[in-house]
């Protein structure tokens, strides 16, 4: 474990200013400043970083379904925060639903902090959440330190959590605005969906364990008309809005003639969405079901382009676990089962695999993995970049080992994912929160957890 005050270089180091080498020297856990490799000579405690790794920014992941309290035996805070570090994550912020109660109110934020309490490996940051008639309350919530706002414009798969409408939502975004808060919404409406889910239920689209059949009931049609109608919101609000986890290729030209435009619209995709293909996913298979769903090749492959070009700004993990039991795998069927991945840890590798097959290097994957998700959650100048002032939250790991997933290596409450028995490249072989070692060679850190629950000033 690195003391106090040390100096960590290495040949690979992922900087705002580029990949290379350089000597961040380390103080209280902040970062005091990044300087020339040689500068380490004769100074202090020096960490050495092997040169085939990358010294990159810890993580930060600003989708992340925690479920407790209420839903512990989905996911808690100690699992999910040890399965972070273990994926190079050093800041995580939770959702407000699937836990009970939701966090939909500054005193049920207070009973999310509670459960969280003294269980967390790696910091942990909390969305806020707008339903139907809980307007009143988001001023308290902002108040209490909640980075933002989540809606859903579609059933949100739990009761605890309604969807919102036109109406609602119109009234959301005029008061975050002027909270000078972000909303970020899950982007299917449910006219295209009500349909489609009417033509499978009477025998039009195949059989339940189809993947294909649970596709054409989420056409991109929904994706489709609720970006319309956020940038079209926030044009009219002003509020910041950003789309999480996109998957419909057909949206990105919204996207993108959004930010031509100047508006203040972001959007995210994740992992599953730019690693596998609906074409190659095994009848009764339920670990891969998600919504939006995963789709066709080609609209994996613009995924990427829109990631390379900007329209899409970063890369999330939108972990989202359940009992294996929910997911119906001995029944293998698409329409009942619960949608919803699990991969927090696997972030980085899933990401990086994928990235460098397409020509993309760790700049880009910092970006992607680290600064943009920080932005995004207002921990801008804290999280998500190696510069003076920083916390001091590093992943050391190596892009060219790969490893075989295995439930052996998942620190998740529960083991299934669709990643199973997929090779990855990235190894992580040591992440640093506030320059203390946390996870190191496959081993956790045998310390009480040091994560803090982070308030969004």
């Amino acid at each position: 474990m690195a003391s106090s005050e040390f100096i960590i270089r290495g040949r690979r180091v992922a900087a705002p200013e580029g990949v290379g080498a350089a000597a961040v020297r380390v103080r209280g856990g902040r970062v005091m400043g990044v300087g020339s490799f040689d500068e380490a000579a004769g100074v202090g405690e020096v960490v050495e970083v092997e040169d085939r790794f990358v010294l990159m920014a810890g993580l930060v992941d600003s989708h992340v379904h925690v479920n407790e309290p209420g839903r512990t035996e989905w996911e808690g805070f100690e699992t999910a925060t040890r399965a972070a570090a273990a994926g190079g994550v050093t800041t995580i912020v939770d959702m407000p639903l699937n836990s009970i109660p939701p966090t939909t109110t500054a005193e049920n934020l207070s009973a999310k902090r509670a459960a969280a309490e003294g269980k967390c490996h790696v910091d942990v940051g909390f969305w806020g959440g707008v339903v139907p008639g809980n307007i009143a309350e988001l001023r308290a919530l902002r108040a209490a330190g909640v980075v933002g706002f989540k809606c859903f414009l579609i059933d949100s798969g739990v009761e605890e959590f309604p969807h919102v409408g036109e109406d609602d939502l119109r009234a959301a975004l005029v008061e975050i605005a002027s909270l000078g808060a972000t909303l970020i919404a899950h982007a299917e409406v449910p006219g295209p969906v009500d349909r489609a889910s009417a033509q499978v239920a009477a025998g039009a689209a195949g059989e339940p364990r189809s993947y294909e059949t649970f596709l054409s009931s989420r056409p991109r049609a929904a994706e489709d008309e609720a970006v319309a109608l956020l940038v079209r919101l926030c044009r009219e609000t002003g509020a910041r809005v950003h789309v999480v986890h996109h998957s419909s290729a057909d949206a990105l030209p919204l996207l993108r003639a959004a930010k031509e435009e100047g508006l203040p619209v972001t959007a995210e995709t994740c992992p599953h969405y730019l690693s596998f293909a609906s074409e190659e996913i095994p009848a009764g298979a339920t670990e891969f079901k998600c919504c939006p769903p995963v789709r066709e090749r080609e609209n994996r492959e613009q995924l990427w382009e829109a990631l390379g070009s900007g329209v899409l700004d970063m890369i999330v993990s939108d972990h989202s676990p359940c009992p294996p039991e929910l997911k119906l795998r001995e029944e293998g069927d698409f329409m009942r089962a619960w949608g919803g991945i699990a991969s927090l840890q696997l972030r980085l590798p899933a990401a990086w695999t994928e990235a460098r097959r397409r020509g993309f290097g760790v700049a880009d994957l910092a970006r992607w993995l680290c600064d943009a998700p920080a932005r995004l959650a207002g921990f801008d100048g804290r999280k998500g970049r190696i510069a003076e002032g920083f916390d001091a939250d590093f992943v050391v790991w190596d892009p060219e080992a790969e490893f075989r997933v295995e439930p052996s290596v998942i620190r998740h409450r529960h083991k299934l994912t669709p990643y199973l028995g997929r090779r990855l490249a990235g190894v992580v072989e040591a992440t640093y929160l506030r320059g203390e070692v946390i996870y190191e060679r496959g081993r956790d850190s045998s310390g009480p957890p040091s994560g803090r629950l982070l308030r969004r000033a």
